[in-house]
């Protein structure tokens, strides 16, 4: 008798606790699902645990549960109105824009403060349809941790057919260097020796690779060089 009363319970809280969560969702804004900044994620995050604590435990106080999703949703509201209205609380509580790429290159310093590897950076402008960094004006990293990025003017999109214009494949870039190491694969696939790309370093003024961030090389024959530490002063900064 005690398990099909912990049974119907838990089935009537799943009933009521759902189309209360969608009230809740719909009075916090679609801004705390479709963004995720870090104090959403984790209002959301506290939100789940609650929720799913209450429907597994019949034991926890049905009441309880409400007043807290309440309170989550009201504390949520009151940050938000902090942020919009005090930008030092807004900057407390979420990470800053920061720039991983200025004019072609990357910006090693900045990547490693939020933790992205080149990896990371390069499948971001994979995503984007870019596959040479070399066409990136500026790279953004936003608080929401997906990238925003502008294309130098000449690169910006405009239809081929327009234009009557058709360019046939492997256009892309492929990284030969990868925080100072040489990726001797991609070498290998290319056709290239390592003398070579040390050639075509000292032809650059960089003969030493250790000290280079990233090497691209393009359809074109040409390499596209990062290195490790940019002029941190030559890169605009964003901020909220």
């Amino acid at each position: 008798m005690d398990v099909l009363m912990d049974v119907m319970k838990v089935i009537f809280r799943i009933a009521t606790i759902l189309p209360f969560m969608l009230v809740i969702g719909l009075f916090m804004g679609k801004r705390s699902i479709g963004e995720l900044p870090v104090f959403d994620f984790l209002v959301i995050l506290v939100l789940g645990s609650v929720v799913g604590a209450d429907i597994a435990d019949p034991e926890i106080n049905h009441i309880h549960t409400v007043v807290a999703m309440i309170g989550i949703a009201v504390l949520q509201k009151i940050i938000i109105y902090l942020k919009l209205k005090h930008r030092p609380v807004g900057k407390l509580l979420t990470f800053e824009p920061i720039v991983v790429i200025y004019n072609g290159k990357f910006v090693m310093e900045n990547m490693k403060k939020i933790n992205y590897s080149i990896d990371n950076v390069l499948q971001m402008l994979r995503e984007k349809n870019v596959f040479h960094t070399e066409d990136v004006e500026i790279a953004i990293i936003e608080a929401n941790g997906k990238m925003s990025l502008k294309l130098h003017p000449s690169k910006e999109s405009i239809l081929r057919e327009d234009l009557s214009i058709y360019k046939p494949g492997k256009n892309f870039e492929l990284p030969v260097i990868l925080d100072g190491e040489i990726q001797h694969d991609i070498l290998g696939w290319l056709n290239k020796t390592e003398e070579w790309l040390i050639e075509q370093l000292n032809a650059l003024g960089e003969p030493n690779p250790e000290l280079l961030f990233y090497v691209g090389f393009t359809q074109n024959q040409n390499l596209i060089v990062s290195k490790k530490h940019q002029a941190m002063d030559q890169i605009p900064p964003i901020e909220h």
